[in-house]
Order: C-alpha cells, then structure tokens, then sequence
C-alpha cells in the first residue's frame, strides 16, 4: 500500500491521504473545490465547483500514475439532487467515452458547506 500526494491537488483538511495506491488500484479520498494554490474553497455554483473537484481528482490520478481515462468507479455526493443535471454534463466533459460506474447520492451535509464532493476508484496505467 502506498500514499499518494500531490501539491497539484488541496492538501487533505484531516488525517487521510489524497489518494492510497494498493495492488494496481487508486483509490481516491474525496475532493471538493478547493483551490490548491490558495487553499481555499472557490466562489461559484455546482458547475464551477464541479469543474474544481474534476481536476483535483485529476491531479490525483495523475500524481498515483493514472488519469480519469482509467476510472472504473466514482461516488458523487450532492447537496441537491437537482443539481444532477448539470453535473452530468461537467461529467461527460472530463470523462467523455470512458464512463466509469457510477452511484449519486444526496447528502445533508459535506465538509466546509460544499455543493458537490468526488471520490473514485482507478487502475494504475501499466
């Protein structure tokens, strides 16, 4: 098993890695839009957000060896349901023909007040 950390991606605001490698697998921890070169959280709406939380999982990915073409599963927890369509199409955007399997799920509540968290399953390129 191995940690994978990236300064390309918010730094974890817990005790958790960014992401952990372990037999071939990236198995992220989940992003929210924060900006990594400010630390902050960005101004905007669920698509903005969602753009952030797409490429912090992206830096992830690229940090552990893989990128979101070798996705296989994502989990994405919304403050509102009805944002679901437009998140849908930031989706389609950062995964274009490589749909991973997907669950979406509403919560009450996701850490500092966020609209969206991503969190996602990846094989390691060879």
């Amino acid at each position: 098993m191995k940690s994978i950390k990236t300064d390309r991606a918010p730094a974890p605001i817990g005790p958790y890695s960014q992401a952990i490698e372990s037999n071939g697998l990236i198995f992220t921890s989940g992003q929210i839009a924060i900006d990594p070169n400010t630390n902050n959280l960005i101004d905007g709406d669920v698509v903005a957000q969602a753009k952030q939380v797409f490429e912090n999982l992206k830096a992830v990915l690229e940090a552990a060896g893989s990128g979101l073409n070798h996705v296989v599963k994502t989990t994405i927890y919304l403050k509102n349901m009805n944002d679901f369509g437009q998140v849908n199409e930031i989706y389609a955007q950062y995964f274009g023909q490589a749909v991973p399997a997907r669950s979406t799920v509403e919560v009450a509540c996701l850490p500092k007040d966020v609209l969206i968290e991503v969190d996602c399953i990846a094989e390691k390129m060879v």
